[in-house]
């Protein structure tokens, strides 16, 4: 599948800090120090419904460690995928009267445009779920012959993951056995199903059934994938047994990374399947969690439609921190429009203050867990003193551009 259009990155002086980073699984800051290449995957969108804010606010969260990689002189090797089939999808597409294909692709391209808008770097690898089914039955059926997998008896042709089959499951969310059992079937999953060994077994492999899509799955016999193993599948192949981070939505916390990491453990026999398990926040309307079941969504294409500059839009999301839950306010908006306007007036001074403090200052707090409040901080502070006349230095100004659009991907 094809990814969006990139952009030329600045090169900075010196070498980047070291990343640390907040690890769901071990509950702490631990620093980000890939042996070779550092590896990312991360979860990218179910193509039924155009990007929100809360889906921008992820992208970008993850843009951020990709740049702080490429400052500190790391190859990045960057996955995303795309759920391009999936039960919201079928049942957005049946109730408009519309070809599954059709609305999956037309959300996919408009996901490309607000991406590059809002200047994220385009993933290395951009992979929909469907052009992977192939590899992902072969998969299937290895944890089936393993017996880390089974069949249901009831004719469907139904395979479940056995969660017994690692012996480590939960270590990654950290959730009790009761905490799973209540979000479970919250997001997506069944556990009373009949004649799963386990409430918590997630689906592999849905047999066909009337009316909808499916593939052949060999001596799976016909069907389409579950959703967890779609990305374990996605992830081992293109990026190895064990990648640097696994990232997503707080969201996907338990029971997609959970069980896409047992998956893909139980497939190499190597745990954990990630160095850190990211996790962003949510970002709410109103006090609400913005997301398509509630109708308050903010689209990142309404905004570009109403000319909102997507420099703003990316500023707004970077003033709170990552992993926090947050809202979205037009006062919030406001700001960061005020925000981009005074950096921009700052970078066109002839000189200002020095800007080797500047950089270091930026890098520093943006190698703590992204920092981006403390990151902008820093900015403004330098961006202040030059629209005051400080002008020490006649190189600052274009350094203070670049070493905004290098680590925080904001164009001036």
């Amino acid at each position: 599948m094809e990814s969006w259009a990139g952009h030329e990155v600045p090169r900075l002086p010196g070498e980047g800090e070291p990343l640390r980073l907040y690890d769901s699984a071990r509950q702490g800051l631990h620093p980000s120090r890939p042996d070779g290449d550092a590896t990312m995957y991360v979860c990218g969108i179910t193509p039924y419904d155009a990007t929100h804010l809360g889906h921008a606010a992820t992208m970008i969260s993850f843009d951020l460690v990709q740049r702080m990689w490429r400052d500190a002189g790391l190859t990045v090797r960057y996955v995303q995928n795309v759920t391009d089939i999936d039960d919201p999808l079928l049942e957005r597409a049946a109730r408009d009267g519309e070809d599954w294909k059709v609305l999956a692709m037309r959300e996919t391209a408009l996901f490309r445009e607000d991406m590059e808008a809002l200047r994220i770097i385009p993933p290395a690898h951009y992979v929909g779920a469907v052009e992977s089914i192939p590899d992902i039955a072969d998969k299937v059926l290895v944890l089936l012959k393993d017996g880390a997998a089974y069949r249901l008896d009831d004719g469907t042709g139904d395979v479940y993951f056995d969660i017994t089959a690692t012996g480590e499951f939960g270590y990654e969310s950290n959730l009790s056995r009761a905490e799973m059992l209540e979000i479970f079937p919250e997001r997506g999953g069944d556990p009373d199903r009949a004649g799963k060994r386990d409430p918590l077994d997630p689906l592999l492999w849905r047999g066909a059934r009337e009316g909808e899509p499916s593939w052949p799955g060999g001596e799976l016999g016909p069907g389409r994938p579950g959703w967890h193993i779609e990305c374990a599948v996605i992830a081992l192949n293109l990026l190895g047994d064990r990648i640097s981070v696994q990232g997503g939505g707080n969201d996907l916390l338990f029971p997609h990374h959970e069980c896409s990491a047992a998956h893909a453990e139980r497939l190499t026999g190597q745990a954990p399947f990630a160095d850190h398990y990211v996790h962003a926040g949510m970002i709410g309307l109103d006090g609400e969690k913005m997301s398509k079941s509630r109708g308050n969504l903010v689209f990142v294409s309404r905004l570009r439609a109403d000319r909102v500059d997507p420099m703003a839009v990316r500023l707004a999301l970077l003033s709170g921190h990552y992993r926090t839950d947050r809202s979205w306010t037009d006062e919030l908006l406001a700001v960061a429009r005020e925000r981009l306007a005074r950096w921009r007036r700052a970078a066109a001074a002839p000189a200002g203050p020095a800007g080797d403090e500047l950089l270091a200052g930026v890098r520093a707090r943006l190698a703590e867990d992204l920092d981006t409040p403390g990151a902008l901080a820093v900015a403004d502070a330098w961006a202040e003193q030059a629209l005051a006349g400080v002008a020490d230095d006649a190189a600052a100004p274009k350094l203070f551009a670049d070493t905004v659009d290098a680590l925080l991907g904001i164009r001036l």
